[in-house]
């Protein structure tokens, strides 16, 4: 149907990729541990949005461009790598208010930021790219590779069933720790955390090779 082939087996395996602990899991938990609930949850949909990139590019035929040009793939990892150490950076030295208060502006502002960083954090990951270039062809239709639609369905499918389980995650982790970030001392140490979390994403992610 639509050009699809073994579509259960593609949901099945969809749901273990996305169940399988990666940088965006690592991401929206020092987001949401950090932050709270709706940072978590803004992370998340950044997250998701990026991938709605990833899977236009992916049916365009451009992600062939970072499977095929070495120097393609170097300067967006690169990219991507210094961007996560930067926002690592920013949040081990932040200076924090004691107080903890933020006027209404700032917080719109700072939750603009936080979800666009989740989209630049998911675009500059030419692994992402390489993923759904590599994974949703496995279950096309040989007669149907010209065609746009059945990569569309499947990369949506996998958009959809990956971002249910982000906000889920985010939920759950936001939960666990509003307690623990009541404490300003505790709250100090977890945004270190998630600053040290961040930046081993870059390191990671700037020692992946192609």
């Amino acid at each position: 149907m639509f050009g699809i082939i073994n579509f259960e087996t593609f949901l099945i395996a969809g749901l273990i990729l996305n169940l399988t602990p990666g940088a965006d899991t690592m991401y929206i938990l020092g987001r949401s541990i950090a932050q709270g609930k709706k940072a978590g949850v803004l992370s998340a949909l950044g997250i998701s949005t990026g991938a709605i990139f990833h899977i236009i590019f992916a049916t365009l035929g451009l992600s062939i461009i970072l499977a095929k040009s070495a120097l393609a793939f170097e300067v967006v990892k690169y990219l991507g790598a210094a961007y996560l150490i930067f926002l690592g950076l920013r949040a081990i030295s932040k200076k924090r208010d004691e107080k903890f208060e933020l006027n209404k502006e700032n917080e719109i502002s700072d939750y603009k930021k936080i979800y666009f960083s989740g989209i630049l954090t998911n675009i500059l990951n030419p692994k992402v790219a390489l993923f759904f270039l590599a994974f949703l062809p496995q279950f096309i239709d040989p007669n149907y590779v010209q065609n746009s639609l059945p990569f569309l369905i499947l990369g949506f499918t996998f958009l959809l069933t990956g971002t249910i389980w982000c906000l889920i995650l985010a939920l759950f982790a936001s939960k666990l720790s509003d307690r623990i970030r009541r404490n300003y001392k505790i709250k100090i140490w977890l945004d270190k955390i998630t600053g040290g979390i961040f930046i081993a994403l870059g390191i990671k992610l700037a020692l992946t090779k192609n």
